[in-house]
């Protein structure tokens, strides 16, 4: 396998990451804010919970950005996903503030009201 296939790899399976955990954060921040709770929010829960342990053991840089880099991802090509740079290097900014209120707000509602996990 040639290193551009390996990066094309890393950089699909690092956008479909990204996605999902972006959908995660989200719906524990409308959970937060709608009180709407059940399965899918402990799921959701869990998912942004790993990623932040795996940010915080990786030196809070992504791991997938190491291996990209690798392979030859640079940051004047298509760097460590398909999605644009002008969207991804905010990352940190729009979603550690956006996870710690959803984070507030879930744990809020669940010592308020009494939730459990489903």
């Amino acid at each position: 396998m040639t290193d551009a296939l390996r990066l094309a790899l890393v950089r699909g399976l690092h956008t479909a990451i990204y996605l999902v955990m972006a959908g995660a954060v989200f719906v524990v921040l409308y959970a937060g804010i709608t009180g709407a709770h059940g399965p899918w929010l402990w799921v959701a829960a869990g998912l942004v919970a790993v990623e932040c342990l795996v940010f915080a053991a990786s030196g809070m840089k992504c791991p997938l950005t190491a291996v990209a880099v690798r392979y030859g991802a640079t940051r004047t090509a298509p760097h460590d996903t398909y999605l644009p740079e002008r969207f991804t290097r905010l990352t940190f900014r729009i979603f550690t503030p956006l996870i710690v209120l959803g984070a507030l707000l879930v744990v809020g509602r669940a010592v308020w009201f009494g939730w459990a996990p489903a």
